[in-house]
C-alpha cells in the first residue's frame, strides 16, 4: 500500500549503549525518508558515543568500540540530521518510548535546537500491540509473511518496520479501534495524523512520560510520591523538589520541560 503523505515520513532506527535514556548513547542511526510523491532517501550512520559499548548491548547489535572508534560523534552529525529531519512526521518500533526520547536527548546534548515535539510520531510497535501483542520479527512474519533477517542491524529493522506500517495500513484500513478505557473507537486511516493520534500511548509532556497532561490538560507528575499531583502545585509548595530532580539522573528533555513549568509558575507568582 501506499503511504498517504502530507508531509514526508522519516522511518527511524537506534542502536545504542544502552537503554537508559538520560545516559545511553546512539553507535548507529538508520533513517528512511519517503516523500509524499514516493520517492525514497536513506542516511546510514555509525556513531562514536563517546562512552565504552558494553559487551551485552555489543552481543545484541554486533557493534564494538573498534567498529566506532574513528566514525563521528553525534555532535559532528547533528546539525546534518536535524536538517534531514525538518519537516517530516516521524516512525519507528517503539519509537515513542525509546528512540525520540534518546534522539532529543542527543540533539540536547549537541546543543541543536531542534523541537522534535513539533513533530508528529506513528508508533509501529503501539499499533501492532494494540492489535496483535508481539515483536517487531514476528510483526514483520505476521504482517509480511517474511523472516526478519539481521535483526538488530538498523537499517534492516527500519525497512522492516516501513513495510509492516504499509502492511497494517492494508491489514486494517477502516477497522475501528475501542480504545482500553471504552470511550472511543478510532478506525485505522491512512493518514499520519490519526495514525500518530492512535499509536500515542499518552499524553507526554516530555517524551520520557515523567511528566503528562491530565484529562483536564494540566501537568502533572507522572512518577514518584508526587504522582498525579498537578507539577505546578508541587514546586510552589515544595520548590526544593525541582532542585532534587535538576540534580538527578533525569533526562534532559524532562528537566527542560521542568524549568519551562517552574518559571512560568514563578512569573504566575509574581
Amino acid at each position: 500500500m501506499k503511504l498517504y503523505l502530507k508531509n514526508p515520513l522519516v522511518v527511524l532506527d537506534l542502536e545504542t549503549t544502552g537503554v537508559n535514556i538520560a545516559s545511553d548513547r546512539i553507535v548507529e542511526i538508520a533513517l528512511l525518508k519517503i516523500h509524499p510523491n514516493g520517492t525514497e532517501e536513506e542516511k546510514l550512520h555509525r556513531i562514536n558515543p563517546e562512552i565504552p559499548i558494553p559487551a551485552e548491548a555489543s552481543m545484541i547489535h554486533g557493534i564494538y568500540d573498534d567498529d566506532v572508534k574513528d566514525e563521528p560523534t553525534f555532535r559532528q552529525l547533528a546539525k546534518t540530521l536535524a536538517k534531514f529531519l525538518e519537516g517530516c512526521d516521524l516512525c519507528g518500533f517503539n519509537s515513542n518510548r525509546f528512540d525520540i526520547p534518546l534522539l532529543a536527548e542527543e540533539f540536547l546534548r549537541a546543543d541543536v535546537d531542534i523541537d522534535l515535539k513539533k513533530h508528529k510520531f506513528i508508533d509501529v510497535q503501539a499499533i501492532f500491540h494494540k492489535m496483535e501483542k508481539r515483536t517487531l520479527a514476528a510483526a514483520y512474519k505476521f504482517y509480511c509473511q517474511k523472516s526478519l533477517k539481521d535483526a538488530h542491524s538498523a537499517m534492516a529493522d527500519t525497512k522492516a518496520t516501513y513495510e509492516v506500517l504499509k502492511a497494517q495500513l492494508e491489514a486494517y484500513e477502516g477497522v475501528e479501534y475501542e480504545d482500553i478505557k471504552g470511550k472511543k473507537s478510532i478506525p485505522i486511516v491512512n493518514d499520519m495524523e490519526k495514525l500518530s493520534e492512535f499509536s500515542s500511548y499518552d499524553q507526554n509532556v516530555d517524551f520520557a512520560g515523567r511528566i503528562i497532561y491530565d484529562e483536564k490538560g494540566v501537568e502533572v507528575f507522572n512518577f514518584g510520591k508526587y504522582k498525579g499531583r498537578a507539577v505546578a502545585d508541587v514546586l510552589k509548595a515544595e520548590p526544593q523538589y525541582y532542585d532534587w530532580m535538576m540534580r538527578g539522573d533525569f533526562p534532559l528533555h524532562t528537566k527542560q520541560k521542568l524549568t519551562e513549568i517552574f518559571n512560568r509558575t514563578l512569573l504566575r507568582n509574581n
